[in-house]
């Protein structure tokens, strides 16, 4: 998913999706624990998209602590 997609939502929709990538993420290691996983490039993609949205949530986290430091 693109940052520009994350940056859409809002920070409850990002925590949903969050929690969700989690468990898939949970799911594959499982799988690869079990030699049942194939294509191991979803871990990279999963890993990397939960990331991308806890930076953007953090972003969002910074520029609220900022607004009310200023006002």
């Amino acid at each position: 998913m693109k940052a520009a997609e994350l940056r859409d939502k809002s920070s409850d929709e990002l925590q949903d999706e969050i929690l969700k990538l989690k468990k898939e993420q949970f799911n594959l290691r499982f799988q690869m624990a079990t030699g049942q996983l194939e294509g191991t490039s979803r871990m990279r993609y999963v890993r990397r998209d939960i990331a991308r949205m806890k930076t953007i949530l953090n972003e969002r986290a910074a520029a609220n602590a900022s607004q009310a430091a200023e006002g």
